[in-house]
């Protein structure tokens, strides 16, 4: 199959009914932006039992909200009898993908890559079953067979079936150049990879199906192309939207840096709250997509007008939070939003920063405090924050950033305010 072929068959996306469930749940609920032979798709699925994977690079300890539409892509895929393969980037990450970077990153080292996988992993044990039976979910690496491969004979088996003129039609290479950023050889060779990795996926669990955003177009039909040719595997693939939100802000990042997975990471309260602050536009959106409510609950809410949309925030972040960290977590959350926010009292659930009598020494100051709780990054961000009237100690206005305390100052916990909706507690041990 050719890629303007393949584009082509990517308009049935909009105007094919699907009968398997999982791709109808992909096109109802908006996750499907262009699909290859989606009819044909639709016939194998209905099947039942077609493994289907999506990759993850191994670049953080945990993975943020931009991933969640991928991970949501996979559980529904569980859900709906058919199996999720997690592919898990333990070679790729060395490489690094050049999609959508302005420039190459940072290069890690297989310690650093191992750990960050094991992060990775704990975001996925919430979301799906992990087993041997037919749509249990499967985790692999594709360190497993690139770490092993032979340079030469890969470049002779497989470097055949690659045009330098095709690749640097794609986006992830064609805008890196015109941008004059560099792109280096090792990047560039990505691509082959991760074609190579749909081959060795079907070789190994008969995967049929991959998954991804839509900077991955190019890479899919690659995989697929790679497929046809040494295999004469029938392969397809499937792109979601890249999601932003309503006033075009990327999705995955908030004010105080990016939304992680892992409650380490960001804490349960801070992820309700960034669902929470979500836009009025993008309310039913982000419910068909990021929680499992019945449609017509999600027109219903996505219906309501003025405050009563606040409600639907609501229900969005609590069950979203939910499912990243379960029922009791997103309950605790919801309480003490309701505490800290609309009844201005003290919540014992809000993010909590603990530190020693040395940490304070002779005193801290009041912008040090803030970037100790992380709701600034540096000094300076405090003292704009205090400049502009949005930073309260135990909900007053604080007027100097380099108003010092002492230990003494803590005979309880002292609650932070950046603006309306981010708090912290900071409590001195001892």
């Amino acid at each position: 199959m050719t890629l303007e072929r393949a584009a082509k068959l990517g308009t049935d996306a909009m105007t094919y009914q699907p009968k398997s469930d999982f791709l109808r749940v992909m096109q109802e609920r908006g996750y499907m932006k262009d699909c290859t032979d989606l009819e044909r798709l639709d016939a194998v699925m209905l099947e039942g039992g077609v493994p289907a994977y999506i990759g993850f690079d191994c670049t953080a300890p945990s993975l943020h909200v931009g991933s969640l539409l991928q991970i949501m892509m996979l559980r529904w895929l569980q859900k709906t009898g058919q199996k999720p393969i997690v592919l898990m980037g333990g070679g790729t990450t060395k490489v690094g993908d050049p999609s959508g970077k302005d420039e190459s990153r940072k290069m890690l080292d297989v310690a650093g890559i191992e750990a960050n996988k094991r992060g990775i992993f704990s975001v996925f044990e919430k979301y799906m079953a992990f087993g041997d039976g037919p749509s249990d979910a499967v985790m692999v690496d594709n360190a497993e067979w690139l770490d092993r491969l032979n340079y030469i004979d890969f470049l002779r088996e497989y470097g055949p079936h690659f045009t330098i003129n095709r690749m640097l039609s794609f986006d992830s290479v064609r805008l890196r150049l015109e941008r004059e950023q560099p792109l280096t050889f090792l990047e560039f060779n990505y691509m082959l990879l991760q074609a190579y990795d749909f081959v060795e996926l079907f070789r190994r669990v008969g995967c049929r199906l991959q998954l991804g955003g839509s900077d991955q177009w190019g890479n899919i039909i690659n995989g697929m192309e790679l497929g046809r040719r040494v295999e004469g595997a029938e392969l397809f693939g499937i792109t979601t939207p890249l999601i932003a939100t309503a006033d075009g802000a990327k999705m995955g990042k908030s004010a105080d840096g990016a939304v992680w997975l892992n409650a380490d990471m960001r804490s349960p309260y801070e992820f309700w709250q960034f669902w929470r602050n979500t836009m009025d536009a993008d309310v039913g959106r982000f419910l068909r997509l990021f929680t499992e409510l019945p449609l017509d609950e999600v027109a219903r809410l996505e219906a309501l007008d003025g405050a009563e949309i606040n409600e639907a925030k609501k229900v969005l972040a609590t069950e979203v939070t939910t499912l990243c960290h379960g029922a009791e977590a997103a309950a605790q959350a919801a309480a003490a939003a309701e505490a800290t926010v609309e009844q201005g009292t003290l919540s014992e659930d809000l993010p909590t920063v603990t530190l020693t009598a040395a940490d304070i020494g002779d005193g801290i100051s009041v912008g040090q405090l803030f970037v100790r709780a992380d709701l600034v990054k540096s000094g300076k961000e405090a003292k704009r924050l205090v400049a502009d009237g949005g930073a309260k100690l135990d909900d007053e206005a604080v007027a100097d950033a380099g108003a010092m305390l002492t230990a003494a100052d803590f005979e309880g916990p002292r609650k932070l305010s950046a603006g309306k909706k981010r708090h912290a507690l900071v409590r001195v041990a001892g």
